[in-house]
């Protein structure tokens, strides 16, 4: 039995980004509740060098949107990364969801004989297959951002677990 490359991102990236919309309203109302300044956690890091939670969110929309484009053969749109607020962290969560909702099975057909270049033309340029892209780059990548985001609201304190990790399966 084969899955289909849009099986195998297209639902997985929904799931989870529908789950950290989930666990960001969790925290916001937590902020709330708590009278925590909302840049506290939106800032929060587990360590000096580490990127914030804002930026794992804005990450992990990217792969998202950036990993099912080149898989459907659509040009990765553009996101400005200014997203200050809980609200505008949703709107960026919506908007992916939104680019996601418009692709189709049909237009994955194939994808995992693709030649998918990172970063062309530099030192760091890597060739990989479509199938390699998605498994051992883009889904990784992904998951870790996710999980990273995660993990800061747990560890300031948002009273989330596996369950709302996970999401609606």
């Amino acid at each position: 039995m084969t899955i289909s490359m849009y099986a195998a991102s297209v639902p997985v990236f929904r799931q989870m980004l529908l789950s950290l919309s989930d666990v960001l309203a969790k925290a916001e109302a937590h902020a709330t509740a708590k009278n925590i300044e909302p840049s506290a956690l939106l800032q929060s890091r587990l360590f000096p060098d580490m990127l914030s939670f804002t930026r794992q969110i804005q990450i992990a929309a990217d792969f998202a949107k950036s990993v099912s484009a080149r898989l459907a053969r659509i040009d990765v749109p553009s996101y400005e990364d200014n997203e200050q607020s809980f609200a505008d962290l949703q709107a960026r969560i919506t908007k992916t969801l939104a680019l996601l909702d418009t692709l189709t099975p049909a237009q994955f057909d194939g994808s995992e004989e693709l030649d998918i270049v990172l970063r062309p033309g530099t030192p760091k340029e890597k060739k990989l297959s479509g199938q390699n892209y998605l498994l051992a780059y883009g889904l990784p990548q992904f998951f870790f951002h996710v999980t990273t985001a995660y993990s800061l609201l747990r560890h300031n304190g948002i009273e989330i677990g596996k369950k709302d990790y996970m999401g609606a399966y």
